[in-house]
């Protein structure tokens, strides 16, 4: 008869029996919650907790746009040159098609839905200095924008351009983001004031 060994799904300590692995389980690991299956990972987006099984080749980018139906983060160059598809992950922006999907476990995401959802001002501002003509690279734009106005509340138009130097448009409107972001700022710290 086949002999079978029981192996801790939390830290990885093998048992002769099921039930000696059950009881170290409860004992050892009680308070954890229960791990997930090979190929799932749970993440939050947009503030809202997502438990999703995924492909080993799938980008963050596939997962959010094409599985999830969340549209913002665009693909344009599938290469990471282009800034598109930029999220916030942790509080930093990332390239979502140059992110594995799988390797986010346990993330805080945040998309331009969601920060158009919060009522963020950089959402009105970029519409009132025209920061777009077709629209493509307004989410990636506006993330990037946002993650850097929550490092730094006040920051000049230098540090604007170098925080948006990974973010291209094809329409060039360029000059028109710093003003948006500047007065986007500036509405926040209206806000903080007056709380």
């Amino acid at each position: 008869m086949e002999e079978h060994k029981y192996l801790c799904p939390y830290c990885g300590e093998i048992f002769e029996a099921f039930e000696d692995l059950k009881g170290h389980a409860l004992s050892s690991h009680k308070e954890e919650p229960l791990p997930l299956p090979e190929g799932m990972v749970r993440l939050t987006i947009n503030g809202e907790m997502y438990e999703v099984q995924v492909q080993p080749e799938w980008t963050l980018n596939y997962l959010i746009h094409d599985k999830l139906g969340l549209t913002s983060p665009k693909m344009f160059c599938d290469r990471g040159a282009c800034g598109s598809c930029t999220v916030i992950m942790n509080g930093r922006p990332i390239l979502s098609c140059m992110t594995l999907a799988i390797e986010c476990d346990g993330n805080r995401i945040e998309t331009a839905e969601g920060i158009a959802d919060a009522g963020h001002p950089l959402v009105e501002t970029y519409v009132k200095h025209h920061c777009m003509q077709c629209g493509y690279c307004t989410p990636g734009f506006i993330t990037t924008a946002k993650a850097l106005l929550d490092k730094n509340p006040d920051p000049e138009e230098e540090e604007i351009r170098e925080a948006l130097g990974g973010n291209l448009c094809r329409c060039g409107t360029y000059p028109q983001h710093p003003k948006a972001i500047m007065e986007a700022a500036d509405m926040l710290r209206e806000r903080e004031g007056g709380k």
